[in-house]
């Protein structure tokens, strides 16, 4: 399989608490240098890379978006090809403003849930 849940993305009003209670929740510890960026205890690293994910997903504390699924391609895959490879699973392409510097795509599964496809 070429791709992982790399992270779950959960919608916030104030994520410090959600920060708080997750950490507390989960075991998880605050990214330095990203404290709405919540990863397991044992994951050392501070720059994420696909060797060092650790065991179980990150948590991405946003305010403003909703909550979905980051799937993380693995480093040997290319971002197009498993777009492709899920859309002809039945998910679909979604409308979206994209930064020029982007590495993912948002797609809907076949129930309308969003999730991004991650390089």
């Amino acid at each position: 399989m070429a791709v992982f849940v790399g992270s779950v993305v959960l919608n916030v009003s104030n994520s410090g608490r959600a920060a708080a209670f997750w950490t507390e929740a989960l075991g998880y510890v605050q990214r330095p240098s990203n404290p709405d960026f919540l990863h397991p205890e044992e994951w050392s690293s501070p720059s994420a890379t696909r060797q060092d994910h650790g065991a179980g997903a990150h948590v991405h504390l946003d305010t403003d978006d909703k909550m979905h699924l980051d799937l993380w391609i693995d480093e040997d895959s290319d971002l197009q090809t498993e777009v492709e490879r899920l859309v002809s699973l039945g998910a679909r392409r979604v409308d979206w403003v994209y930064s020029e510097d982007a590495e993912h795509v948002v797609l809907a599964d076949t129930e309308g849930n969003l999730f991004c496809v991650c390089a």
